[in-house]
């Protein structure tokens, strides 16, 4: 079992130097900090670094915690700076590079480990503790229900014409293109996959019966979904969702296949052990509050259970990098 400071070695091969990223050697507290010292914190501003462009669901998710974190912390002062390039690994390089004292956050979304798996991000949990998890959006094939009415007839049209059905997400090593990728390989469906720059883009192309689906979370789709202009014909999920009860899951078809799109908060890897328990209680504090349960209701970011805290959040890392090495390596 993995901990918040250790790893289990790994053979030299081509797949353990990508692991390397991840970590494999004790990682030690520089800095010995008291639960004394711990309940003074912050001391200092705060940096939410978000992984991601203004606007989207991480920028959102950062956003809508900054007022509940800062009430938690008795009035601490925080900036929320985007950092979107390279797909967030310059957010992750700074709080990598940054003091390990629990004042810069990382607020990242499961793009965090598919850039890892695909070797685009050079920042691991060996440089990087995650906090908690505060969401698991749920993902869902996405298409427009005049062409396809519900997934059995997506599902005999791909089967009638292997290679021919194309669906689209954003971009290479995405959660939307992994999302595909495990859809692909769970079911044995011949398809293939279109990177857009955007959800809007990938949407748009579905509207115009460009390609035939998309693969992404429920959340960016609301309003299309309530215009009736694209629905769920499939979503990852072990039980059918109370929205949308005529709609399939994976599960129902075997598919081991429930991933969703996570956003968590991550931290210096060597942030002291008291801090890093503060800043977890502080932020689980948030989550069970009435008014972040509002807000997940009202944005459909409460179908599953979205908290995790570190040690049970680093596991499930550590997991899905070996999944999405495979489907990655496999493309």
């Amino acid at each position: 079992m993995f901990t918040k400071r250790s790893f289990t070695k790994l053979s030299i091969t081509k797949h353990t130097l990508k692991m390397a990223t991840l970590g494999v050697t004790l990682v030690s507290c520089a800095t010995t900090v008291s639960a004394d010292d711990a309940a003074d914190y912050p001391t200092k501003p705060i940096q939410f670094l978000v992984a991601a462009g203004a606007g989207g669901g991480t920028d959102n998710f950062a956003r809508v915690v900054r007022p509940m974190f800062e009430e938690a912390l008795d009035g601490a002062r925080i900036t929320v700076i985007n950092l979107p390039a390279a797909s967030g690994a310059l957010a992750h390089q700074r709080t990598a590079n940054g003091a390990p004292d629990g004042h810069t956050l990382d607020f990242a979304s499961t793009t965090l480990v598919t850039s890892l798996a695909a070797g685009q991000n050079p920042i691991g949990l060996d440089q990087l503790t995650p906090v908690a998890r505060l969401q698991s959006d749920v993902m869902a094939l996405f298409v427009n229900p005049e062409r396809y009415p519900d997934f059995e007839s997506f599902l005999a049209y791909a089967k009638e014409n292997p290679g021919k059905v194309t669906v689209g997400g954003t971009h290479t090593a995405s959660p939307d293109h992994v999302a595909f990728l495990a859809l692909r390989d769970a079911s044995g469906l011949d398809m293939n996959f279109i990177p857009y720059d955007s959800t809007g883009n990938a949407t748009a192309n579905v509207l115009g019966n460009n390609i035939d689906a998309t693969t992404t979370s429920l959340s960016p789709l609301l309003s299309y979904m309530e215009a009736g202009q694209m629905m769920p014909i499939l979503v990852f999920s072990d039980e059918r969702l109370s929205d949308y009860p005529d709609v399939p899951t994976t599960v129902e078809h075997e598919w081991d296949l429930t991933d969703g799109n996570d956003r968590a908060i991550f931290v210096h890897a060597d942030t002291p052990e008291p801090i890093l328990q503060r800043l977890e209680e502080t932020f689980k504090s948030v989550y069970d509050s009435e008014e972040y349960q509002s807000y997940a209701e009202r944005v459909n970011l409460d179908y599953r259970d979205g908290w995790m805290g570190s040690d049970e959040y680093r596991q499930r890392l550590e997991r899905n990098y070996e999944l999405y090495s495979r489907l990655l390596s496999n493309d």
